[in-house]
């Protein structure tokens, strides 16, 4: 076999796509059905021509017309065909018709499968790249209930024919996967990629259910995607569940809050608060348009230069639990921030930061790597008319309260920074709290570890309450040292 080189399988040997799909043909037990309604039918291709398939496909179909596929499935309440509850009625159904028309008394060894994808390629005008649902329902054992997996992509390739043919080559990964990777999700998402480039294909949404698979978290397999580079964010719905992040951002107002959240203080809250307020009275604003969104970067989640799953998978649930949306991003500037958001709606955005997190963004070696500079970053950052919604430091030693009046930027920077606060794009947040300012999130880790008291009315009642009960940040191993 040729050797690849990708990624985290550089120097490996990769089977090639039609040996896979030979490998799954020749599997005189994997039995199952495809359908594929937007971009061809690339996937069952590449089995039909690795050739065997006659003992693996029971059919293969794709009902391109809306009348025709509406009267199969049903019609979706939104009126929508590429959705993951498309995709979730295409897999019931299908697996539903096979066990339907094949007894098991005839075929007691069989392990049944439904490969369904849903798809929107480029337009004819190349202005929308597409995306789409895909997964697979299947067994392991005959007499075992079903597993799925089922992901959301976003197409980067600027032509049809390539679209499909990225799309059937993803589509064998994934069953491939299915069948002699299940024992190790990490693995399975990696070998997605085979024989497919990064900037070919993005994956922002995987879920993984089934008994196979009921030690996995879902969210931790997220964090994998933006890990390995398969897409820039994932988001997290207040219910702690994976969610696509077109379905939070689409069309909103997006007001974003970036921290560590080691643990989320009360300050953290407060600037939440306060910052909602101000962006509230922004023109074009209303409530029920508007999205709050934590964002973590994901060089906030590494320890000793590896991601701490633990550690992140504590911080999601803290904010989760406190109702809010939660984004893990590989974003470092703010700008590529914004960017991303863009992606999803064009409405009026805004970013609350502290005054450490500003003079930060004023800091040129940031921008190195752009040829145009600060200047580029800005140009992006700002030119959706977002606001800067600035929460005051209180300097712990000398008591002195920082704001944008008074704040340090580079020399260099002085002039910019007066250019954007006085046409109003940095708001200072006035309405806050005195009372939590001298609050820090690593004093609060501290207390913590040490077996300290008083830390717990620095934070969220609810929050504290969790920490005590899952003892996370350390609060475990120092009550048993203290009770020793």
């Amino acid at each position: 076999m040729p050797i690849t080189i990708m990624g985290d399988r550089e120097f490996e040997n990769v089977p090639s796509i039609k040996s896979k799909a030979l490998r799954i043909n020749l599997n005189e037990n994997i039995y199952g059905t495809f359908a594929e309604i937007g971009a061809g039918q690339e996937t069952v291709r590449n089995f039909f021509r690795a050739g065997g398939a006659s003992g693996t496909i029971a059919k293969a179909m794709s009902a391109y017309d809306k009348d025709f596929s509406d009267a199969i499935y049903g019609v979706e309440d939104d009126k929508r065909y590429v959705t993951e509850a498309r995709l979730k009625k295409m897999l019931s159904h299908e697996i539903g018709l096979i066990e339907e028309r094949i007894t098991r008394d005839k075929h007691p060894n069989k392990l049944f499968f439904s490969f369904a994808n849903t798809v929107a390629t480029i337009d004819f005008a190349k202005q929308y790249k597409g995306h789409g649902w895909v997964g697979v329902r299947y067994q392991v054992e005959p007499d075992e209930d079903y597993n799925e997996i089922s992901l959301h992509l976003r197409f980067h390739e600027n032509d049809a024919r390539l679209q499909q043919n990225t799309l059937g080559i993803l589509g064998v990964n994934l069953i491939y996967g299915a069948y002699y990777k299940y024992d190790n999700p990490k693995k399975l998402l990696r070998y997605l990629y085979d024989h497919i480039d990064k900037d070919q294909i993005e994956i922002d949404t995987i879920n993984f259910s089934g008994p196979r698979f009921a030690q996995v978290d879902n969210r931790l397999m997220s964090l994998q995607l933006v890990k390995n580079g398969m897409t820039d964010a994932v988001m997290f719905a207040p219910d702690g569940n994976n969610v696509l992040p077109a379905k939070i951002l689409y069309k909103k107002n997006i007001l974003a809050l970036r921290g560590s959240f080691r643990p989320v203080t009360n300050v953290n809250m407060d600037m939440y608060k306060r910052s909602l307020e101000l962006f509230l009275k922004e023109k074009k604003v209303s409530e029920e348009n508007t999205e709050v969104i934590f964002e973590i970067t994901l060089s906030n989640l590494r320890a000793e230069g590896e991601i701490d799953e633990r550690d992140f998978m504590d911080r999601a649930e803290l904010l989760c639990s406190l109702g809010q949306t939660v984004m893990i991003s590989n974003f470092q500037e703010y700008y590529r921030v914004v960017e991303y958001f863009s992606r999803y709606s064009k409405e009026r955005m805004g970013l609350a930061m502290g005054v450490n997190n500003l003079v930060d963004i004023f800091d040129e070696k940031y921008y190195r790597h752009l040829s145009g500079g600060i200047l580029e970053a800005f140009g992006k950052l700002f030119f959706k008319d977002l606001r800067v919604y600035l929460y005051p430091f209180m300097d712990p030693e000398t008591g002195e309260l920082i704001t944008s009046d008074n704040l340090k930027v580079h020399p260099r920077m002085k002039e910019l920074f007066k250019f954007f606060k006085y046409n109003g794009k940095v708001v200072d947040i006035e309405n806050y709290n005195p009372e939590v300012l001298n609050i820090f999130s690593r004093e609060v880790l501290q207390k913590i570890s040490d077996g300290q008291q008083g830390w717990e009315e620095m934070l969220p009642e609810r929050t504290a309450a969790m920490i005590k009960k899952q003892n996370l940040f350390g609060y475990k191993e120092k009550v048993e040292e203290k009770t020793s």
